[in-house]
């Protein structure tokens, strides 16, 4: 005799399901964020890289050190002057390794300063930037849009760094500074501007869900990790 499920059976088993897939998202959620965190972390380390071992230091430039190497994370991804499709991004963060050529703007990078990726000449580090690179052509990278890749909702800088100055630069030394001088080098600079971190940087990640988690960047040594 063929048997089969009683209605109390399937809604134990539905009930069941259910348990497990309230039990399961959180967790998918919290693991987008962790990996947002494992990746960005390292792009702060490839910056650091690319500063110590690309060193801007040039005595006859008056404004050389805008040159070094910046992560700057940055929101609203817009391209209202590039040939249709020009779909906007609004409040979707991103971020982008540059050094700052050729113009010295010291906030807004442009293709000539921009990270290539390592594994894929072609690509950008970057997430896109407004009015310069597109978020859907193949030169930007999916993964640093993280508002749309891991549901990353705000950047937050905190402690040593200044929380309205979403970007760290490094020396020669791989030592990370918050914000550029306009005119001098930073050791010219006024009292608590522009000169070395000596107080641990934090960037916090917050999700969708409004979980957070944290990096530090320490000062004067420069290392990135995942703080909590």
């Amino acid at each position: 005799m063929k048997k089969s499920f009683t209605l109390l059976e399937l809604v134990f088993v539905i009930v069941l399901i259910s348990i497990i897939a309230m039990a399961v998202l959180p967790r998918i959620n919290t693991n987008n964020l962790h990996e947002a965190a494992i990746q960005v972390v390292s792009h702060i380390r490839y910056t650091q890289h690319l500063a110590m071992t690309d060193d801007k230091y040039n005595p006859d430039e008056a404004l050389w050190f805008h040159r070094r190497w910046t992560i700057r994370f940055h929101e609203n991804l817009t391209f209202s002057n590039v040939l249709p499709p020009a779909k906007n991004y609004q409040k979707v963060w991103a971020y982008t390794i540059f050094s700052d050529l050729p113009d010295y703007n010291r906030h807004h990078p442009d293709l000539n300063g921009m990270a290539r990726n390592p594994s894929n000449f072609d690509q950008y580090l970057s997430g896109g930037v407004n009015n310069t690179l597109h978020v859907e052509d193949g030169q930007s990278m999916k993964k640093m849009r993280l508002g749309i890749h891991y549901g990353i909702e705000d950047v937050a800088f905190s402690g040593g760094c200044r929380s309205n100055v979403r970007y760290i630069h490094f020396d020669h030394l791989g030592r990370p500074m918050n914000s550029f001088p306009e005119t001098t080098p930073y050791e010219s600079a006024s009292a608590g501007w522009h000169k070395l971190i000596h107080q641990r940087c934090v960037i916090t990640l917050t999700s969708k869900n409004n979980e957070s988690l944290a990096i530090a960047i320490e000062p004067e040594t420069g290392y990135a990790h995942i703080l909590y």
